[in-house]
């Protein structure tokens, strides 16, 4: 066994000569975080050669083959989960079950997925090793929950509380964007009416304002942006695309969304409902991995990288090093001030009490609840707000339009 160079393994894919490729992060021993690549024929023994080598195995998962990712439906994955669940639950033998998801119809994907489980466990493998092997499907703390609950002997209760986690994820992100589908619908009414204007009722005043000697600047940029919109559609376009693309590549960039972040926090509104679900969402999956008996640092590795929140992400990152001296965990995650007291709070008291997971997953309940509250109110301030830019849009359009005529009447 030895360490693969990074160069040339996407191309070779899953495996090298033959031999499984495994990508693995682990810390040293004096607590440096390490990544690389090994191969070994399982698992098992890249975490025998890291061991070895005085690694300390966090994470060890089948190296990803260049390609896009399988888009696979959150709840159709939930769902899946769930039904081998009950299959195991109902005394049906793992391959068996695994046979029979793999013969589903209703989204090929995932079917394809669990046929490839099944064709590894009937090779040998573990479950969780096996999930390992489709990392475009299963999410490593999906490999990881199901990987504790193999060794704990709980498999189908790990596998019920997945289908819950991914729901619960699934509806927070519903109600989300459920909640901000009308102000969207809205904004893209009020734009369309403002790009009808320009092209059909704008340019019948042209003849008119041309033999004015002298129009107002908001008339002159009126009819600039007119020109611009029916002369020269391409050009527009352009501008238009070249706007989505600056916006694009600024939301790629981490430090520009970064920055943009930290600006957004301090937003009236809009900094507490980002803290709110930024916290939920690392709430609930610190406290599920924990109830499935991830070890803490483990699970804040896992949960950082699911908090789709840089600077949450920063504070958890420095909370796992005090844990890792012994240091409890809400007063570092406290620095942040993404978390309010109470929040705090209870994260001291479940730690203090040793019912740290059962209190994460209820504050995620609490914390849905009140985001669900914000949203709702958000939405109350938008459409007025919205609907206030439309009316100065379309009222600067009167105006300029007016105004000119108004001189020229004046002057007769």
């Amino acid at each position: 066994m030895h360490v693969a160079s990074r160069a040339g393994n996407g191309a070779r894919g899953f495996y090298n000569q033959g031999v499984p490729t495994f990508a693995y992060t682990a810390r040293s021993a004096d607590g440096r975080r390490v990544k690389g690549r090994a191969d070994g024929a399982s698992e098992s023994a890249v975490l025998g050669d890291l061991a070895a080598r005085g690694l300390t195995p966090i994470r060890v998962e089948p190296a990803l083959a260049a390609g896009p990712r399988r888009r696979i439906a959150v709840r159709a994955l939930a769902a899946s989960y769930r039904q081998l669940s009950e299959l195991l639950h109902a005394g049906v033998p793992l391959l068996r079950a695994l046979r029979l998801l793999g013969r589903g119809k209703s989204n090929p994907a995932l079917a394809r997925a669990w046929a490839a489980v099944a064709d590894a466990i009937s090779s040998g493998d573990r479950l969780a090793d096996a999930m390992a092997r489709e990392p475009r499907v299963f999410a490593p703390v999906h490999v990881a929950m199901v990987r504790a609950g193999e060794r704990g002997a709980f498999l189908e209760q790990v596998l019920a509380r997945l289908a819950g986690l991914l729901e619960q994820q699934a509806d927070l992100r519903g109600r989300v964007l459920g909640n901000l589908l009308y102000p969207v619908v809205l904004l893209l009414v009020g734009a369309g009416v403002v790009v009808a204007s320009l092209v059909f009722f704008v340019p019948k005043f042209e003849e008119y304002f041309a033999k004015m000697p002298e129009l107002p600047l908001a008339t002159r940029m009126l009819l600039g942006t007119s020109s611009l919109v029916t002369g020269s559609p391409w050009i527009a376009a352009g501008i238009a695309a070249a706007a989505i693309a600056a916006c694009w590549a600024a939301y790629r960039s981490p430090s520009i969304r970064r920055a943009a972040l930290v600006r957004a926090m301090r937003l009236p509104f809009i900094g507490p409902l980002l803290s709110s679900i930024a916290v939920a969402r690392f709430a609930r999956m610190l406290g599920t991995l924990l109830e499935n008996g991830i070890p803490m640092l483990d699970a804040l590795d896992i949960a950082r990288e699911s908090a789709g929140n840089p600077i949450l992400a920063e504070s958890i990152a420095r909370a796992a090093e005090s844990v890792r001296h012994g240091e409890p965990l809400g007063a570092r995650l406290a620095e942040s001030g993404l978390l309010g007291d109470d929040v705090v709070e209870m994260i001291s008291v479940g730690e203090s009490a040793n019912n740290l997971p059962s209190v994460l997953v209820r504050l995620a309940d609490t914390l849905e609840a009140r985001i669900d509250r914000m949203l709702a109110a958000l939405l109350k301030l938008m459409e007025p707000a919205m609907l206030l830019v439309i009316a100065c849009v379309v009222m600067f359009i009167f105006i300029a339009l007016v105004v000119p005529m108004m001189r020229m009447s004046s002057q007769l």
